[in-house]
C-alpha cells in the first residue's frame, strides 16, 4: 500500500552518490513503497535524444513509477542548476500535494545544492534574446570569450577553459544591463528545500568494475549510433549536450581521428575520474544528516533501510 506524503519536515528523499552505483533501481524500489514519484537529478538526462549515454532508464524500469527532468532541451541548449531547481521545486510540490513522497535520484551534486542551499534568484532573460545569444557566443573562441567576461564582469572569477560558464557571464551581463557577480549579491534566494539524503558508495576497485561493465553494456545498446543520430541531426562538439561523457570521447571517431577501441577506453577513463570528483563532492557538501550506505547490497535491501529511515524520520 503506497505511504502519504511526509509528516515530518523533510520535504524529500534523496538518492544520490558516484555514477553506476545502481541509484535508479533502488530509487524505483523505494517509490513503489512509499507511493513516491522520482525526480532525475541528472544534468545530462535532461537532453532529449541522449538516452543510451546518460543511463535514462527505459519505460520498462521505471516500473510504471511517475518519473520528472527527463528530456527537457535539445543538447543545442544550455541547462543550468537554478533552473533545475525552480523546476523541482513545483514538481516537489505538486507531488506533495498529491499525497505522494518526491524522490530525487542522481548524482549531479550541484543540482542538489541548488535546491538545499541557494544562493540567488535567476534573473529574468528574453527566451528568444537569449537563444541568440548563445548562437553568437558559440561562434567567439575561448580566448575571446574569456576577454569579454572579464571585461563585462571582472568581478566574476571563472576559469578560462569553462566556456559555459564565461558565455553564461557575458549572456546575463549584456542582457540585463548588470554583472552576474551583482545579481549574486543583490537578489534574495529562495528558501531551501529540507531533504533526507542517501548516498550510494562502494570502493575503488568495485566501482571501476561496474564503471567498466557499464560503458561495455552501453556500447552493446547501441551508444555510437545513438551519437551518430546526434551528429546527423547538426548537434556537432559545441552543443552542451554533447560535452556529455561518452558523447565527445566518440566525435573523433566518426572523423576517423580516434579508433573505437580508443574511444570506448577514454570514455571509461573519463567516467572513472568524474566519479571520483563525485565522490570528493559527496565527502564536503552533502546537506546535514546524510546517510550513507554500501551500494553493494540489494537494491532491494537497499530500499528496506532507506523506507524504515524515511517512516522514522517523518514520523
Amino acid at each position: 500500500m503506497a505511504e502519504a506524503g511526509p509528516r515530518g519536515s523533510a520535504q524529500a528523499l534523496v538518492i544520490t552518490g558516484p555514477t553506476a552505483t545502481g541509484k535508479t533501481a533502488v530509487a524505483v524500489e523505494v517509490a513503489l513503497r512509499l507511493g513516491g514519484e522520482i525526480i532525475s537529478m541528472d544534468s545530462r538526462q535532461v537532453y532529449r535524444g541522449m538516452d543510451i549515454g546518460t543511463a535514462k532508464p527505459a519505460v520498462e524500469e521505471r516500473r510504471g513509477v511517475p518519473h520528472h527532468g527527463f528530456d527537457l532541451v535539445d543538447p543545442d541548449e544550455r541547462f543550468n542548476a537554478g533552473r533545475f531547481a525552480a523546476l523541482a521545486r513545483d514538481w516537489i510540490d505538486r507531488i506533495r500535494g498529491r499525497g505522494g513522497v518526491p524522490i530525487l535520484a542522481g548524482g549531479t551534486g550541484f543540482f542538489l545544492r541548488a535546491l538545499t542551499s541557494p544562493m540567488f534568484d535567476e534573473p529574468p532573460l528574453d527566451a528568444g534574446l537569449k537563444e541568440r545569444w548563445k548562437r553568437f557566443l558559440a561562434t567567439l573562441d575561448t580566448e575571446t570569450l574569456a576577454r569579454w567576461a572579464a571585461a563585462l564582469d571582472p568581478a566574476s572569477v571563472v576559469r578560462v577553459g569553462d566556456r559555459q560558464r564565461l558565455a553564461r557571464v557575458v549572456e546575463v551581463a549584456v542582457l540585463t544591463g548588470r554583472p552576474l557577480s551583482w545579481w549574486h549579491g543583490h537578489t534574495v534566494a529562495a528558501p531551501p528545500v529540507d531533504v533526507q539524503a542517501f548516498v550510494l558508495d562502494l570502493p575503488p576497485e568495485s566501482l571501476r568494475r561496474r564503471i567498466e561493465d557499464r560503458v561495455e553494456a552501453m556500447v552493446r545498446a547501441g551508444l555510437v549510433d545513438e551519437v551518430r543520430g546526434l551528429l546527423d541531426a547538426g548537434f556537432d562538439e559545441g552543443a552542451p549536450g554533447m560535452n556529455a561523457t561518452g558523447y565527445i570521447e566518440l566525435v573523433p571517431y566518426f572523423s576517423g581521428e580516434r579508433s573505437l577501441d580508443e574511444a570506448v577506453a577514454m570514455i571509461k577513463a573519463a567516467t572513472r575520474r568524474y566519479a571520483r570528483r563525485q565522490r570528493t563532492w559527496f565527502r564536503h557538501q552533502l546537506p546535514p544528516g546524510a546517510r550513507r550506505l554500501d551500494a553493494a547490497l540489494p537494491a532491494g535491501q537497499l530500499a528496506d533501510i532507506i523506507v524504515g529511515v524515511w517512516r522514522e524520520e517523518t514520523r
